[in-house]
């Protein structure tokens, strides 16, 4: 009769208990795999993050370019003769 319990258990566990446990955890995990690299993950905000910096820095560079041009633009036409 021992023998049968035996087999009953596994780690101190019956087979149901051990299953659902086994289930709960590969549930879990994937779930936080789809947190760490899905679709709406924190790798995609991160990354979004950074396009967001590189994006401010570029609007600043081509606000600077403008000045630059604005001003050259500005210059040239006031050397033009009036008519």
């Amino acid at each position: 009769m021992s023998n049968t319990q035996e087999i009953d258990t596994v780690a101190g566990l019956s087979v149901k208990a051990f299953l659902v446990t086994t289930i709960g955890i590969l549930l879990f995990g994937i779930y936080v795999g789809i947190l760490i690299y899905g679709e709406n993950s924190l790798t995609v905000l991160n990354q979004l993050k950074e396009k967001k910096q590189g994006l401010i820095e570029e609007g600043k560079a081509l606000k600077d370019e403008n000045k630059r041009l604005q001003k050259k633009y500005f210059e040239l036409k006031q050397l033009e003769p009036k008519e």
